[in-house]
């Protein structure tokens, strides 16, 4: 049996906490920033950063906590909490989402006009600070990260939209343009979150991460020396980023057990080069029955 820990440094729960204090404290600013320039999209947008700020703490709260080394509760660790996390998120996210929509087609239907002057203003706020830290999450690894970054995404996109009408109203004053944008805004967000959503199900349901080319590796481990085939493979995500791998596998031409640690050990490097934290190999001889083929 092969057990592999692969360790390299995340950076992922320092970016989740700059995600939520940002969030939070922007989402105060909003609040009385869309009272004083009388801003239905603004005080919108600073109900929803706020739910977005309790989700962002919640995901902030279970990155740290999955981070937890493997005890006797949970023997792979506590990885998957970090999964919990982006399911968690990504239904709040698609919540807002349709919030947000219910709320654009009600400033269409009953339309209210603003201060777009004041609106550019904090429209250029809200990009500056929502994209530094987008920015920051760009490059995110986890799942949870993933669905943060969306949210921030989300936020960046929103202001970007204000923006645009507020620019357009200072010209061509017109209640139906910031909600319109609203609108389109939102649908393409919540289907990238639905993507996401779908993603995360998936991998709680351990189906096989997409990035990994189940039959390539096959073929690498076949190509391996005194290996007649293999077969009984599993293969799932912890959290979207670590794998794990189990197999059996039937050896032919051996003279030795030091063959038998030295094809293991070939096979195992093969699995470390696709980045799998965790893998399981049993080895059994081609002239050896097998109860799980």
């Amino acid at each position: 049996m092969g057990h592999h820990h692969h360790h390299h440094e995340h950076t992922s729960t320092k970016n989740l906490k700059l995600a939520f204090w940002v969030n939070f404290l922007f989402a105060i600013f909003e609040i009385f920033g869309g009272l004083y320039v009388n801003s239905v999209a603004i005080i919108s947008d600073a109900i929803h950063d706020l739910g977005d700020s309790f989700s962002l703490g919640g995901a902030y709260f279970l990155e740290k906590f999955s981070k937890k080394k493997a005890d006797k509760r949970y023997s792979f660790g506590y990885g998957r909490y970090s999964l919990l996390s982006a399911l968690l998120n990504s239904v709040i996210l698609v919540t807002g989402s349709v919030f947000v929509v219910y709320e654009s087609i009600l400033r269409i239907i009953h339309p209210e006009s603003s201060d777009a002057l004041g609106m550019v203003v904090f429209a250029f706020f809200g990009i500056a600070i929502n994209g530094i830290v987008m920015l920051r999450l760009h490059s995110s690894r986890t799942l949870n990260e993933k669905v943060v970054y969306w949210h921030m995404m989300e936020d960046v996109l929103g202001w970007v939209a204000v923006l645009i009408a507020a620019l357009i109203m200072l010209v061509y004053p017109s209640p139906y343009i910031d909600p319109i944008l609203s609108l389109l805004i939102t649908s393409y967000i919540l289907y990238g979150v639905i993507k996401r959503l779908k993603e995360t199900l998936y991998f709680f349901l351990q189906g096989v991460p997409e990035e990994l080319d189940l039959d390539g590796l096959k073929e690498e481990i076949l190509a391996v020396p005194c290996i007649a085939s293999i077969h009984d493979v599993h293969v799932w995500t912890l959290d979207g980023d670590h794998h794990v791998y189990t197999a059996h596998i039937t050896l032919k031409n051996i003279d030795s057990f030091d063959q038998i640690c030295e094809t293991k050990n070939k096979v195992k490097t093969i699995l470390e080069e696709h980045h799998f934290k965790y893998y399981t190999i049993e080895t059994e001889l081609d002239n050896e029955r097998c109860t799980f083929r």
